[in-house]
């Protein structure tokens, strides 16, 4: 078993980082993938303070990671026209190898065109993986097909914005997900509950996910989203994160 949290730690985390800390130390994950990770120098006092002996940043790009497993292989990927770099990471004695990923935000159909496509290159970049155990993982800044988008808690601006859109937003990046026969993990785990992640002041929408090939759905045990403590998450960042434990 091992145990991965996926965290965006907003604007690269500066001045949070005993929050952020403290919610990391109290899920003892073995990794941890971080989105907007822009300062190397955050990620090493998180480092520190969390025990994560191995870390990876690079300035002004979104990725980054803690591990406390030795790292195998690690890599960042900018496909063209990608707003961010996807992240590939490999760790010694595990037979998982795993991709982060922060698309670009926004909640329009063209936007929701653009993750499309930054999805796309992502997935075709690791079809030689495919045939092994990875996992998916990140700020995916899209709504799954079915769930609720609930226009009436968003600010004036997005409003405004999905109005435009046909007054909803397209569901083509998750469903390219299922497509592509993967496997939501909060999803599989808890059909009927909202999982929403973002904002930790008022959680109505989820954003951050974790995916496995459907084959291999059975190895998440546990898929959880952390909101405790309530002013710790609210503090740390505006995206609470989540955790899965992987057989």
């Amino acid at each position: 078993m091992f145990r991965l949290l996926s965290y965006n730690i907003k604007f690269g985390g500066r001045g949070r980082e005993r929050a952020i800390a403290e919610i990391i130390r109290a899920k003892d994950p073995d990794v941890v993938l971080l989105q907007e990770a822009t300062d190397p120098r955050v990620i090493e006092r998180l480092s520190h303070e969390t025990a994560l002996t191995r870390w990876g940043s690079r300035p002004d790009y979104s990725m980054g990671f803690l591990t406390r497993m030795p790292v195998a292989h690690h890599q960042w990927h900018h496909p063209p026209n990608a707003r961010h770099a996807f992240l590939e990471l490999s760790l010694e004695g595990l037979d998982c190898r795993i991709f982060g990923l922060h698309l670009v935000a926004w909640f329009s159909k063209w936007t929701e065109r653009k993750r499309r496509r930054e999805l796309r290159a992502l997935l075709d970049g690791i079809r030689a993986h495919q045939h092994g155990f990875h996992l998916l993982a990140g700020d995916f800044n899209a709504l799954a097909p079915g769930e609720l988008l609930e226009v009436q808690r968003m600010p004036r601006w997005i409003r405004a914005m999905i109005w435009l859109s046909g007054r909803d937003i397209s569901r083509e990046t998750i469903q390219l997900m299922l497509d592509e026969g993967y496997a939501d993990a909060w999803r599989r785990l808890h059909p009927n509950s909202s999982g929403h992640t973002f904002p930790t002041w008022d959680p109505h929408l989820r954003l951050d996910y974790v995916f496995v090939p459907a084959r291999d759905a059975e190895r998440i045990a546990v898929c959880e989203v952390l909101f405790e403590p309530e002013a710790l998450v609210k503090e740390a960042s505006d995206h609470a994160p989540i955790l899965v434990e992987v057989r």
